[in-house]
Formats: C-alpha cells, sequence, structure tokens
C-alpha cells in the first residue's frame, strides 16, 4: 500500500469511532424523524422556505464529499505525528464524560480495535469461520472465531461464534454452536468485515469442502 493509502486508512480508523458513534445517535434519532422530517409541518415549513435543495444540490454534495476525504486524510497525518498520541487521549477524555455518548463511543472504539491488524493483542487468537447450523449441508454463516478452546457443554464439544451484522458490523450475536459445525474459512478478519459492510456484495472466501 502508498503512502498516501496508509496515511488515508490510519485517519479512517483514527475517525472510525467517532462516525460509527454519530450514525448510532443519528439512528436512534431518526426515530423523530416523523415529527421533525420533511412530511411533517416543520418539514414542509423547510420546504416553503427554499431549502429542500436546487439544482446545485450535486455539487454541494461532492464538495462536502471531497471535504469529508481530506479532513481524514488529514487526520491520519496527525496520528502519524506526534501529537497524535496525545489528542487521542484528549479527545477520549472528553467525549467519555457525555454519558450516553461515551457509552456508544466505547462500543464503537471496540468494535475498531477489533479490525485494525495493527493491533494485534486486539485480534489475537481470533480468525473467520464458516458455522453450519444443523451440520452440512445447512445454512452457512460467516463468523469470526474468538477462541479455538472449546467448551464442554452437556459432553459436547461446543465453541463460541460471533456473527456480526450488517452493514454495518458493530453489533451481532455470541453463539455458542457445536464444534463439528465450525470449520476454519479463507481470509483475515478484513476480508469477513468487507463481506458484511458489503452486504454480501463481496463474495467471502472458499468455504473448504
Amino acid at each position: 500500500m502508498s503512502r498516501i493509502g496508509r496515511i488515508f486508512l490510519t485517519g479512517l480508523l483514527a475517525a472510525l469511532p467517532l462516525l460509527l458513534t454519530i450514525f448510532i445517535v443519528a439512528w436512534l434519532l431518526s426515530l423523530l424523524n416523523q415529527y421533525l422530517g420533511p412530511s411533517s409541518g416543520f418539514g414542509r415549513i423547510l420546504a416553503s422556505l427554499g431549502l429542500g435543495g436546487g439544482p446545485s444540490e450535486l455539487a454541494s454534495y461532492l464538495i462536502g464529499l471531497g471535504l469529508i476525504g481530506a479532513a481524514i486524510y488529514a487526520l491520519g497525518l496527525v496520528v502519524h505525528s506526534r501529537l497524535g498520541a496525545w489528542g487521542a487521549a484528549l479527545f477520549e477524555r472528553l467525549i467519555r464524560r457525555v454519558p450516553l455518548i461515551s457509552s456508544v463511543y466505547d462500543l464503537s472504539s471496540r468494535f475498531v480495535s477489533i479490525v485494525d491488524t495493527k493491533n494485534g493483542d486486539s485480534v489475537k487468537g481470533m480468525s473467520p469461520a464458516w458455522c453450519y447450523f444443523g451440520g452440512k449441508p445447512g445454512a452457512a454463516v460467516l463468523a469470526l472465531l474468538p477462541s479455538k478452546t472449546p467448551v464442554r457443554l452437556g459432553g459436547e464439544d461446543y465453541l463460541a461464534v460471533l456473527i456480526p451484522s450488517a452493514p454495518v458490523p458493530i453489533g451481532g450475536a455470541l453463539v455458542y454452536v457445536p464444534a463439528a459445525w465450525v470449520e476454519p474459512a479463507e481470509g483475515g478478519i478484513d476480508e469477513l468485515m468487507s463481506v458484511y459492510v458489503s452486504m454480501g456484495i463481496t463474495p467471502p472466501g472458499q468455504a473448504p469442502t
């Protein structure tokens, strides 16, 4: 990967906890859309004022997209500099003082620590796996295997698998399934996350036969 790509990726990983926090909070606030959305009385007032868009809407979108990309790249430069660690610590101290936002941000940070391949400790022992519910042939789920150490339940070996949600794999389910249902999957955690983020458009690696 080129230097520009590495810097941009660093900035993206640094911004991802905040972006995920904003996404989750925005999703919660969308429940109020029926009161403040375009079809509401407030929305109709805004439309009457001419704030609903115009011929330059596409240009405004492209400009905003470019500004976001530039901001992410600039954040990557800051993280690569000596100010990165100090700035990150200061930002986390500030945001963790906000009651509701701090909980969401903490969950987002844990997710980023999983997908950040530079943090070897956070992904140590984790690997993608295929889980065949009911055994082969059966419904196959691409999951994350936190540990290969089985748990004895009812005299049988069970493995814990993490099944992310799509398209934002910040949530999901932790399921203990029979060890015979689980087989290793090709690729790494990056490939697994890309499958979920793309909602299956990116094909997973070939399952063992």
